[in-house]
């Protein structure tokens, strides 16, 4: 077999294991390592709900109405919205829950959220805290359902789980996307620990919390320094958070970029964080590790590999015409959504704008993954429709 063909069936192999084999193979490991942890249904500690906001006007109201609306007792949840430098009335709106309890931390100088949490969590008075966005609306026992998995001392970090709410005009294949990423977390939780958490919904022991460098993404982050420590990040599916999606692919696109850009420079920057990699010192969670993040953000480069080595490969059987062919018809899909999306500004059909969905999702994963290695990262973020 000449060496083209090698790498052409390694790339397509690669490109399979990441999006199919990958979960085939932590169902399979659930059989054997699942690890059972203890829940308790009456454990009530105190919690400290932390909101990021930035220029939230439109959606803070409505965030801290639902934080009071919570089904946990009020004498034990305690709620600071932190505000990163706001110039509209996101502080005037919240001072005006001060009655309330609920706490305004403003921080001068747009600092970025990894910072802003770091003050936040100066004053936070929980032995729990969780950390939401402005955007994000709980369901009422969310934090019941997180909290009750403190009770075993295992256990550094739960994430809850998003759910976006199918508002007209958002991006369907970030819809798509996060039903499969559940799946991903779920069997992860049940085989090891959770590979980053949701930032819109997770919570950590506040004895266990650190500082972090705002360069860094704190939701990618801090999780993989607690499982560094040997405790259990889990993933609980029935504390349930909606959001909208991004008002459209090209939003959703900036967002993917700068996750990514976070993720990689925040991994490779850290020696200590690096060793995660090393699957003969930390076994599945390695594994896990490599094949979530690393290997999906390359998933680009593997496409266009498989389809620049598809080319000299036309000849040699009618495989390999039928790859090309499949390409083909998965690439005028996308076409087809970039040209109603991007170019004429309406919603394409379903597959066409999944289609498109993936691929600049690929592109924008490994823009991240150059921004990342070139020492590149985005420390201040925007609310979602902006």
């Amino acid at each position: 077999m000449s060496a083209i063909k090698i790498l052409f069936w390694i790339a397509v192999l690669l490109l399979a294991y990441i999006y199919f084999g990958y979960p085939l193979l932590l169902y399979l490991l659930s059989f054997f390592r699942r690890s059972w942890l203890r829940t308790d249904e009456t454990y009530q500690p105190i919690v400290s709900l932390i909101i990021a906001a930035y220029n939230e006007e439109e959606v803070i109201g409505d965030k801290i109405e639902n934080s009071l609306q919570l089904d946990y007792p009020r004498d034990k949840l305690e709620i600071i919205v932190f505000s990163d430098a706001s110039t509209d009335r996101t502080d005037e709106i919240v001072k005006s829950y001060a009655g309330q309890g609920v706490k305004l931390l403003r921080i001068e100088g747009r600092k970025g959220k990894t910072y802003c949490q770091n003050e936040a969590a100066k004053i936070a008075q929980g032995e729990i805290l969780v950390f939401s966005d402005a955007n994000s609306m709980y369901e009422p026992d969310a934090i019941r359902k997180l909290v009750r998995h403190f009770a075993d001392e295992r256990v550094g970090c739960v994430s809850g789980e998003l759910r976006y709410r199918s508002d007209k005009g958002g991006v369907e294949g970030e819809r798509t996307y996060w039903k499969y990423e559940q799946i991903i977390k779920r069997l992860e939780s049940r085989v090891s620990s959770v590979v980053g958490v949701n930032g819109s919904i997770y919570a950590v022991r506040q004895g266990l919390f650190e500082p972090l460098p705002s360069d860094v993404l704190e939701d990618f982050v801090r999780p993989l320094r607690l499982v560094q420590k040997g405790y259990r990040v889990i993933y609980e599916p029935n504390a349930v958070n909606r959001e909208p999606t991004a008002p459209n692919p090209s939003r959703e696109f900036r967002r993917r970029v700068r996750i990514v850009t976070q993720s990689v420079y925040s991994l490779f920057k850290d020696k200590s964080l690096r060793a995660l990699l090393n699957p003969f010192r930390y076994g599945v969670f390695s594994i896990q590790l490599w094949s979530h993040k690393v290997l999906r953000w390359l998933s680009g480069l593997f496409l266009l590999l498989i389809f620049a080595l598809n080319i000299p490969l036309l000849g040699q059987g009618t495989v390999y015409i039928i790859t090309m062919a499949g390409q083909g018809a998965f690439y005028l899909l996308a076409f087809w959504g970039f040209i109603s999306e991007a170019v004429l500004n309406r919603r394409a059909p379903k597959l066409p704008h999944i289609a498109y969905y993936f691929c600049l999702s690929c592109y924008a994963m490994l823009k991240g993954v150059y921004n990342g290695l070139r020492g590149r990262t985005i420390v201040t973020w925007q609310p979602r429709g902006m």
